[in-house]
């Protein structure tokens, strides 16, 4: 799944002390992650056929899930008739499950074939620029083949933050797959934001997904599809204490592998009203979820957090 990013209200800055090499050799035997490698040199459309498969049938099964999607694609599109909702729901599904299996040749595949099915596009020369850089990654499901994109084709330090998984050798394995290439720091999410800082400040490019809801104490709230919805304010903040450009970066699944479109850098971003910038990002991503609604992260629970006063939607 993804990586949730701090905002630049937490908890006291720490340096982050990210698991040693020898730890997570020792995290053991996985199942599911030798499987993933076992897939890993198989022809793109059969794994494109195995997620179609597992995406019906996590449709099917995972019915708490199925709600969260249905209620949030009735609550930002209530014009679209019901089975239109379904169509997309189960397209949601389908597509998660063959990102999911895509990791198995981004994180295992020779760099060529990762090359070959991730292509970059679009205005690429404002990541080459050495100023402190924030690249705008929404949660869509390619967003891991958009990060290994970056690694890939740019020489400067690449940030990321994530949040440890429980399973030491799930978490290894996700450590060792979004940093294979390319010089990559990834900071614990719990580890406050000092440290990330610096490092954005001295010409870092910090990968952030701030598109989501981590609860009333590091959000606020801004219409996303005209709801009010609990946002990390963390694009804005970030923007303003590293001095940084902002450029997004939206990765489309597509029969061939991904399209990595980098867009050119926000003109007047950050203000001075956090408030704005934050309706702007909900602004801009709606815009580019239009174009591919399934391909969105809509299994998240968006719209938990609610203002006072307001029954809950799920």
């Amino acid at each position: 799944m993804t990586t949730p990013e701090p905002t630049p209200d937490a908890a006291a800055p720490k340096a982050p002390e990210p698991a040693s090499a020898p730890t997570r050799r020792a995290a053991g035997f996985h199942p599911g992650i030798a499987f993933m490698r076992l897939i890993a040199p198989l022809p793109l459309p059969w794994l494109r056929a195995l997620g179609w498969l597992l995406g019906q049938v996590l449709y099917v099964l995972a019915v708490p899930r199925r709600r969260v999607v249905m209620v949030n694609l009735r609550l930002c599109f209530p014009h679209w008739p019901v089975v239109e909702r379904r169509r997309v729901a189960r397209e949601t599904f389908v597509r998660f499950a063959q990102a999911w299996l895509d990791r198995s040749w981004l994180w295992h595949g020779p760099a060529e074939r990762v090359r070959a099915r991730v292509r970059l596009e679009g205005a690429v020369e404002a990541l080459a620029d050495p100023k402190p850089t924030l690249v705008f990654a929404p949660h869509f499901y390619g967003l891991d083949a958009g990060g290994m994109a970056l690694t890939l084709n740019f020489q400067r330090p690449m940030l990321s933050i994530y949040t440890p998984q429980p399973n030491p050798a799930v978490d290894a394995w996700l450590h060792q797959g979004r940093s294979r290439f390319g010089e990559v720091q990834l900071f614990n999410r719990s580890d406050g934001v000092k440290s990330l800082v610096s490092a954005l400040r001295k010409g870092g490019l910090l990968y952030l997904l701030p598109d989501m809801n981590f609860g009333p104490e590091e959000s606020i709230f801004v219409p996303f599809f005209g709801v009010s919805a609990a946002t990390v304010p963390s694009l804005s903040r970030f923007a303003r204490l590293a001095r940084a450009q902002v450029v997004p970066v939206v990765t489309r699944m597509t029969p061939s592998g991904y399209t990595v479109q980098v867009m050119p850098p926000w003109q007047d971003f950050p203000t001075d009203d956090v408030v704005a910038d934050t309706t702007r990002m909900n602004r801009e991503l709606e815009g580019w979820i239009r174009t591919m609604p399934e391909q969105y992260y809509w299994v998240h629970k968006r719209f938990k957090t609610r203002p006072p006063g307001e029954p809950g939607v799920y």
